[in-house]
């Protein structure tokens, strides 16, 4: 099939707080991006915000990279706080040159602005992609995302049934502007665990439970840390690792020492070798309160990695209970040691649940499945909103960095 022509490909802006750095929202965010068709495309993401520690910096530039070398052209707002509403003049001027067909912003702050900018300088379609649910009593939210987001944009996606039940029954949002398109993620290049227990001192016959995420309190790290002492005793020689940094690490800290377990909890910190991390790793946990449709449960699965999580928001999506992984009750330390002892202890078991998850995840959870159904709605609502008229639109002005 030949090239598009370059006036009838869909101008689509993907609009996001950051880059490749923050959490599962942005890295989905630049791999849709990355990965829509440019000959039915044209793609540009929007960065309002390109700040963050020396680490982040680092995970930024490798997702710039990315984009460019996948000839995504990137648009950076440089916008150091909320105050800086001039900030946002960029992409409106871009807006209203008619040089943005479809809007699609990530997480709640873009959301909030992509559907009131959305009002001020139209654009055919706006899509707002809710990756989470976790605000119950927050009234302003709920108040916003009803009246402003909901109204303002032409789909609300969620990323998980339990989300799209929350949001019909919790904050009345009508169930026709709400789409339910799952995540997904890229199949991992398989790398060894056996290196990363080299550099971590741990015996290659110690068991090793890990987790890999933020550490912020929806993750409830602590209680995964007060779950591993409960291992322990039962695993004298059991190591607990975690990767990730964020706002909780110093109590973290706090809470490993306190229970003696220094040695045995290993905090690392951002690293960007999650795959040989993840092949370390005898069990992989997911302990959070709260979750969309996690994308670090689907990179378990897709190393086949025996899980044990507690069963919130989109995770039930993901595992069946007993068949692709263990599920239990959140805020539950001591059934969060049974179920991964369990585990650890049968490995026979273990290798089961590893290789149904592995299954399961390539055929439901692929980025590439994600992606064409997000270009699908694409080209669906901008149908209806021509009237399904192709219209001739205006060469972008270049690529800004």
């Amino acid at each position: 099939m030949g090239l598009v022509p370059e006036a009838q490909r869909l101008r689509v802006v993907t609009l996001t707080d950051t880059l490749g750095v923050g959490g599962g929202a942005e890295t989905l965010a630049v791999d849709i991006v990355r990965r829509l068709d440019p000959e039915r495309f044209h793609r540009t993401i929007c960065a309002s915000r390109l700040r963050g520690s020396t680490e982040e910096k680092a995970g930024m530039n490798q997702a710039l990279e990315e984009l460019r070398t996948s000839g995504v052209e990137v648009l950076s707002l440089e916008r150091a706080s909320r105050a800086q509403i001039w900030s946002w003049r960029p992409l409106v001027r871009r807006m209203r040159s008619g040089l943005v067909d479809v809007l699609h912003s990530h997480k709640f702050g873009s959301n909030v602005w992509a559907t009131a900018l959305g009002r001020v300088a139209p654009v055919p379609v706006v899509i707002a992609h809710e990756h989470t649910w976790s605000f119950t009593g927050d009234p302003l939210r709920k108040l916003l995302d009803r009246r402003l987001i909901a109204t303002g944009c032409d789909a609300l996606l969620a990323v998980s049934r339990e989300d799209r039940r929350r949001m019909i029954e919790v904050e009345e949002i009508p169930p026709e502007r709400i789409r339910l398109v799952q995540n997904g993620i890229p199949r991992p290049v398989v790398a060894s665990g056996a290196d990363v227990r080299v550099q971590l001192g741990i015996p290659a016959d110690s068991p090793v439970v890990g987790s890999i995420g933020i550490l912020r309190l929806q993750k409830r790290y602590d209680e995964l840390i007060r779950a591993f002492e409960i291992v322990r005793s039962r695993l004298p020689d059991a190591h607990l690792v975690i990767a990730g940094d964020g706002p909780e690490r110093a109590g973290l800290e706090a809470l490993v020492a306190s229970l003696n377990l220094a040695g045995a909890v290993h905090l690392l910190g951002f690293r960007r070798d999650v795959t040989a991390l993840i092949s370390a790793f005898d069990v992989a946990v997911s302990s959070s309160a709260y979750e969309g449709s996690s994308l670090s449960i689907m990179e378990y699965m897709s190393l086949a990695r025996p899980i044990v999580a507690t069963a919130v928001g989109g995770t039930p999506d993901l595992i069946q209970d007993g068949r692709d992984g263990l599920l239990v009750s959140p805020h539950d330390p001591a059934a969060l040691a049974r179920a991964t002892i369990e585990v650890l202890l049968d490995r026979e078991r273990a290798a089961a649940l590893g290789a149904s998850a592995l299954a399961r995840q390539r055929a439901e959870f692929d980025i590439d499945i994600t992606v064409e159904r997000i270009a699908a709605l694409y080209e669906e609502l901008y149908a209806r909103a021509t009237g399904g008229k192709p219209r001739r639109r205006p060469e972008p002005a270049g690529i800004s960095g």
